[in-house]
């Protein structure tokens, strides 16, 4: 399998590495961030990416200016793309179509190919333009599903919540996993 992920710059941005970190390692990740993104994770987590995934062997890390990235076109194979966190602006773009960036053009290359997408908006409460573009987006065939967590696992820690809400994620995507006690 091969997935797109793109963390767009949003709160909550490290979310989307540690989905990242959790991926098996039998499937191809292309991971692109945004220049948004790598200021929240600065601001809020002290993270930068240059040496995150130096380990990760099925990485492989594009700017999101590369706009001749591989994934930037419908005749390279990438089977699932997930935007986690997905920002409004990323949400807004993906729902008229504007391309102005890789994560915004591989999101029109997998919408056109019919390929599996999944968005995580992050933001709270959705105003009323956001739930439009979701619904939009949803209507396309996009899965819509921002970081809610369902109570019935228990979660005691934010490593169990991130937990939960990556296996959910993974469930999307039919990655098999284990991340979360399943209800009962």
């Amino acid at each position: 399998m091969k997935i797109t992920v793109a963390i767009s710059g949003a709160s909550g941005a490290s979310l989307g590495l540690n989905f990242v970190k959790k991926i098996p390692s039998n499937i191809e990740v292309y991971l692109v961030l945004s220049k948004s993104a790598k200021i929240a994770l600065k601001l809020e987590n002290g993270i930068t990416v240059k040496d995150t995934f130096k380990e990760y062997k099925n990485v492989k890390i594009f700017q999101d200016s590369n706009i001749s990235a591989p994934i930037a076109s419908g005749s390279f194979k990438v089977d699932k793309m997930i935007i986690i966190p997905c920002s409004m602006n990323t949400l807004a773009k993906c729902s008229v179509g504007i391309s102005d960036s890789l994560i915004t053009r591989a999101f029109t290359v997998m919408l056109k190919e019919n390929r599996c997408i999944i968005l995580a908006p992050r933001e709270m409460p959705f105003n009323s333009i956001a739930l439009e573009n979701m619904l939009k987006l949803s209507k396309l065939g996009v899965t819509i599903a921002p970081p809610i967590l369902g109570y019935y696992s228990k979660q005691q820690t934010l490593e169990e919540m991130e937990n939960f809400l990556i296996g959910k994620w993974f469930d999307l995507l039919k990655i098999d996993n284990n991340l979360y006690k399943r209800w009962e």
